[in-house]
């Protein structure tokens, strides 16, 4: 994302409360996506020590993803691609426009010419790949500076990834089960060995490779969880091992600082060490919340709304981080607004004011496409899915139960 978003959420239902959901897990969903935003809203390199937020929701996901391998595989499968691709595709159906009206011609584009250049726009229907796009394009009435499509079109890598440990997980549940620890630890081996350099897969599909094998052992992580191996293991030892992982994973990345320092996305065997310490600990604490407690509970319906849209919310977010940018450029405009002083104080908070603004940006974008995700897990849509009374007497039209 960037190598940040988006969600690994699947199984979504109306209310916060509805049987089966673990509120723990979900309220890691919502703070995995918060720190996606501010992530590539402030660009702070120790947001990736503090909360690696990939690793987190690959792990949700493939905790998500056991549990509905108990039902016939290819269904299980059918679903959460048929739940990826119709998001994708109204996310697509807008950018893709955009890029060729700003002057994106694909013919002359040197990195994606020729037949294999338009075999890559498949990419924006199936994410089996990274889609092509401009490093710098247009934009209608230069609202957008010329990098915009390599913001908005990046962090596509996730649903590639995604769909890689999607169509993955049979196979590597059915590893899990026979050898559970090999097919834990057997990703970080790769990573260490495409991740450092030692062996190099040219091109995107080893950027594939490389996502699978940093994330891999996090999706597995999930298996345990689900299958309730890691309960198995002592928390001293699970939490003391995990300890010993992450050291592993700070020094490493002190010898391999990229070049935004520690930023663990540069330094891919740091990410995957530390990411899947991160993810032990958080797992083995799980409290499998039915309500989330206490003062926590203030956050219910936002939680609740965030894991329902977490797709939409992770697929427009970086555009849309972009799109503050104009707003704020018409308060130069204002009568208040045309003194040195004035105009100084804008320019020394204009990050801070794009913070501020870009949650309603988010929340337009979950009203005008969030509905698409019902559509595509065959549920009635729903405009503010929250749990709350009426959002659910806010629904759009009838229509199938969820599979």
């Amino acid at each position: 994302m960037t190598q940040e978003y988006t969600a690994g959420r699947q199984g979504v239902v109306t209310a916060s409360k509805a049987a089966g959901r673990d509120r723990y897990l979900d309220l890691l969903r919502s703070l995995a996506l918060v720190r996606v935003v501010l992530y590539h809203l402030f660009g702070w390199a120790w947001l990736t020590v503090l909360f690696p937020s990939m690793g987190v929701m690959f792990a949700l996901a493939g905790s998500l993803m056991a549990r509905s391998l108990k039902r016939p595989t290819l269904s299980v499968i059918r679903g959460r691609v048929r739940r990826l691709l119709p998001p994708l595709w109204a996310f697509s159906a807008v950018v893709l426009p955009l890029m060729f009206v700003g002057g994106w011609k694909l013919s002359e584009d040197p990195d994606h010419s020729g037949t294999w250049g338009l075999l890559e726009l498949v990419n924006y229907v199936i994410p089996i790949g990274a889609p092509p796009y401009p490093w710098e394009v247009g934009f209608p009435n230069d609202l957008l500076e010329s990098t915009w499509a390599d913001q908005a079109v990046g962090p596509l890598w996730y649903l590639r990834a995604y769909l890689w440990f999607v169509l993955a997980s049979p196979l590597l549940l059915w590893a899990f089960r026979k050898v559970p620890w090999a097919t834990l630890l057997a990703p970080l081996a790769l990573t260490a060995v495409v991740g450092t350099g030692l062996v190099t897969i040219p091109g995107e599909l080893g950027n594939a490779v490389t996502d699978f094998a940093i994330y891999g052992s996090c999706w597995v992580l999930g298996f345990a969880h689900h299958e309730g191996v890691l309960a198995k293991v002592p928390r001293y030892l699970a939490v003391s091992g995990s300890v010993l992982v992450m050291s592993f994973a700070l020094w490493w990345a002190s010898g391999h600082l990229g070049p935004e320092g520690w930023d663990l996305n540069d330094i891919p065997l740091a990410q995957a060490t530390w990411s899947f310490g991160f993810v032990v600990i958080l797992l083995q604490y799980s409290p499998s919340w039915q309500e989330l407690p206490g003062r926590l509970a203030r956050w219910d319906k936002l939680v609740t709304l965030s894991n329902n849209r977490a797709v939409t919310i992770y697929l427009w977010h970086n555009l849309l981080i972009m799109a503050t940018v104009p707003v704020i450029d018409l308060a130069y405009s204002l009568p208040f607004m045309q003194s040195d002083r004035a105009v100084a104080a804008l320019d020394s908070t204009d990050t801070l004011w794009m913070f501020f603004l870009v949650w309603p940006l988010i929340g337009l974008a979950i009203l005008a496409f969030g509905w698409i995700e019902d559509l595509a897990a065959k549920r009635r849509p729903r405009l503010w899915p929250n749990g709350s009374r009426q959002g659910r007497v806010g629904a759009l039209a009838t229509g199938g139960q969820g599979s």
